[in-house]
């Protein structure tokens, strides 16, 4: 039986075991800092409020993707996938110049905590519904929830939550509730960038804009012509898929659509193991490709794919 009423510890002491990692933003410039460099417009974000983001190059591509946690108007967290802390935390610091904004690696003083199920929805029950995608709460003065969007596992919605700590990690961490737990949040459809597809995707290919992780209104950052220009000049050719395969795939690998076997038609953007069985990923592909009669990742021969209904609508492009 799948159990899916848990809470794991996403971050540890160990990097090794460690999913995530935090990046603290702290200074009179903070928020202007953030405003100059992400796809979110975090200067509109209330505190104790926290937003999907993504870091992108000159050209658009995806560098990073965060969940950003506001803390205050001059602090703020930056959640990320551990392989890309050492060099997200280097390039960023290279953009301060003379910013009062001080950007620290504090995943070893702030423990971030995954809630699955029942202890994640008795939590949300306390919160007013809101428009946002990520509603937060503060708990106390060292701890706060982020309400994430659910999962599904067998056509059932789980609810899914961060608690965090301003505390030390937890030593330890249980891989197959970790294994669930990004199970859980491929089957959201949102995609959290990791070292293997670093500058892959324009953030349209990852649906960015259709969960809120893209703020079309705000001002300058890093690769803004690009992402604009894909959006309102109608020129969105790949869109984020959720498949399952009964085959073991993994970040990175190319997809195939079969009446095309000579190239390929997508990339893989963040897989994991099915608590059922099989595996689940997100695949970042041509839309065209959706027709198939059949998709492969590695190879034109190599594990095949079955797509999936994702949980949310599509904003056209324009």
């Amino acid at each position: 039986m799948i159990e899916l009423n848990f809470s794991v510890f996403l971050n540890a002491p160990d990097p090794a075991q460690g999913e995530l990692a935090v990046i603290r933003a702290r200074g009179a410039d903070a928020g202007s800092f953030l405003q100059g460099q992400l796809t979110q417009d975090v200067l509109l974000m209330k505190p104790d409020e926290a937003r999907l983001a993504a870091w992108c190059s000159a050209k658009g591509r995806m560098l990073a993707s965060f969940t950003v946690v506001k803390l205050s108007n001059e602090e703020f967290l930056l959640i990320l996938s551990r392989d890309l802390l050492a060099v997200t935390l280097k390039r960023l610091k290279m953009f301060v110049l003379r910013a009062k904004c001080e950007l620290t690696d504090v995943s070893s003083e702030v423990c971030v905590e995954g809630l699955v199920g029942s202890s994640a929805q008795n939590a949300m029950n306390t919160v007013a519904p809101r428009a946002d995608s990520m509603p937060a709460i503060r708990l106390n003065d060292s701890e706060m929830m982020v309400f994430l969007p659910a999962g599904q596992i067998a056509q059932r919605k789980v609810p899914r939550a961060l608690r965090i700590r301003m505390t030390a990690p937890q030593e330890g961490v249980d891989v197959q509730h970790v294994a669930t737990w990004n199970a859980l949040e491929i089957s959201s459809g949102i995609a959290r960038l990791s070292a293997a597809v670093s500058e892959a995707f324009v953030p349209q290919m990852l649906n960015y804009e259709s969960v809120g992780g893209v703020n079309f209104k705000k001002g300058c950052y890093p690769g803004q012509e690009v992402v604009a220009r894909s959006q309102f000049r109608g020129t969105l050719k790949r869109r984020a898929y959720i498949v399952t395969s009964s085959e073991p795939v993994q970040a990175g690998q190319e997809v195939f659509d079969s009446r095309e076997p000579d190239q390929p038609c997508g990339l893989i953007a963040q897989a994991a193991q099915h608590p059922a069985n099989g595996f689940v990923a997100i695949v970042s592909m041509q839309i065209s490709a959706l027709d198939s009669p059949a998709l492969y990742a590695g190879s034109p021969s190599g594990a095949q794919l079955q797509l999936q209904a994702l949980p949310y609508e599509l904003l056209a492009d324009i």
